[in-house]
């Protein structure tokens, strides 16, 4: 990816962000409570080449059906989480070595995952 790229995804995440932040705040949330939980510029960024890749190798439905399936109260939750966590380490990995300028946010992302690194 070239720098003009890599800075038209930031700028869109920038707005991607702003609108976080003001549908919030606007629904009466103290930005002190919630800004530390939104996600960075950066890491709006790699969620977004995360969602392409998995657009690209053809697994967002199955991604998906996974994350919502880890959100279940049944007995195979924990696995389906661990599964999504694994494909997400994998993205996260791949995204990582392709674009070093996203490496602080993808190794704060891959910290939050349930695998073992």
């Amino acid at each position: 990816m070239t720098e003009g790229q890599l800075e038209g995804l930031r700028h869109d995440a920038r707005l991607e962000r702003a609108v976080l932040i003001d549908r919030r705040a606007r629904e009466g949330e103290d930005p002190w409570d919630f800004m530390p939980e939104l996600p960075t510029v950066d890491e709006l960024v790699v969620l977004r080449l995360r969602d392409d890749a998995l657009e690209r190798d053809g697994m967002a439905a199955e991604y998906a059906l996974a994350r919502l399936s880890a959100l279940r109260d049944t007995p195979d939750a924990a696995h389906h989480r661990r599964s999504a966590d694994a494909l997400d380490y994998r993205l996260l990995r791949e995204i990582g070595l392709a674009e070093p300028a996203l490496i602080r946010a993808v190794w704060a992302m891959v910290g939050r995952l349930d695998v073992p690194v």
